[in-house]
């Protein structure tokens, strides 16, 4: 189960052709319930899935081992949102909601650049949640709560019960949010992670070698995708960030591979521990199946 989307069109429209194997790809109109379906199901044989969403389920032991292949990237900055009258100096002791749970991969990177970038305690906010955890067996830390019953985050927000929020409409909270995104990027290398590709272990058991020609699949779809992107005729946003980061970078704007992603991989881990998601750093090796380990792409 993958979204179709530029970076892995060529799987989907025949463009690419696996080596050894075939998909047969689930379309799901909701991509969020695909990762609950995995992980609470294991429904699929291979899923995309947030990244938070997986760190928390190998965390609780579910039979699913990541690939580093990294479908869908983003900057956060502009996800965090307010009703016009407030700042990210007055979020300490406020309510802030955030869409849905609270591992959110959005979210996780959204309070960490708050944390990083504005000096905000996280620990002295109140974060107020939509909807439940993909990961039942979760608890969030004391200062997570549920949004009453019927409520609603947009007009809480509106109302002032909210003082911001992560994931729904409103104006950033952060000024000039998309430029202080691509700052962030040019000057730390800020570039975030959003979903990586999961395979069910038992898969991976029957099928020795399958991990790295699921990873050389996706990899192609991508250098296709890579490799035309500065003529796509009507590009989407996604198409124009990409483009973006490529002219700030000079490199390819999605790599695949743990190496040439270490610092974004390691950067979501310290948010996840700091943020309660976590109690201990896993190893990032433990992450990944073991014959992906040294690919790149």
């Amino acid at each position: 189960m993958t979204r179709t989307q530029g970076n892995n069109r060529a799987l989907k429209d025949g463009g690419v052709t696996p080596r050894g194997f075939s998909f047969e790809f689930e379309e799901v109109p909701v991509l969020v319930d695909a990762f609950r379906r995995m992980v609470r199901g294991l429904e699929f044989d291979v899923s995309e899935m947030a990244f938070t969403t997986y760190l928390c389920a190998k965390a609780y032991g579910k039979p699913i081992t990541a690939l580093p292949v990294f479908p869908v990237r983003g900057f956060h900055h502009g996800a965090i949102v307010h009703n016009g009258t407030s700042a990210v100096s007055e979020l300490e002791g406020s309510r802030v909601g955030v869409n849905r749970g609270y591992t959110v991969t959005t979210g996780v990177w959204a309070r960490g650049i708050l944390q990083d970038y504005y000096g905000v305690d996280l620990d002295k906010v109140t974060w107020v949640l939509s909807g439940d955890e993909h990961v039942a067996e979760y608890r969030p830390p004391a200062n997570v709560v549920p949004m009453p019953q019927g409520g609603d985050l947009a007009s809480m927000m509106a109302s002032g019960e909210l003082a911001a929020a992560i994931g729904v409409k409103g104006a950033p909270l952060i000024p000039d949010a998309t430029e202080a995104a691509y700052e962030a990027l040019r000057r730390d290398g800020l570039y975030p992670i959003n979903h990586l590709v999961v395979v069910r272990d038992s898969v991976l058991a029957e099928h020795p070698g399958l991990a790295a020609e699921v990873f050389d699949a996706f990899a192609q779809a991508k250098q296709k995708y890579v490799a035309g992107l500065d003529t796509i005729p009507d590009p989407a946003p996604a198409d124009v960030m990409y483009q973006r980061v490529k002219e700030i970078t000079g490199r390819d704007p999605l790599p695949y591979g743990i190496a040439p992603n270490r610092p974004m991989i390691d950067k979501l881990i310290d948010h996840a521990l700091r943020q309660g998601i976590l109690d201990r750093r896993p190893a990032v090796e433990d992450l990944f199946a073991a014959d992906t380990l040294d690919l790149t792409a």
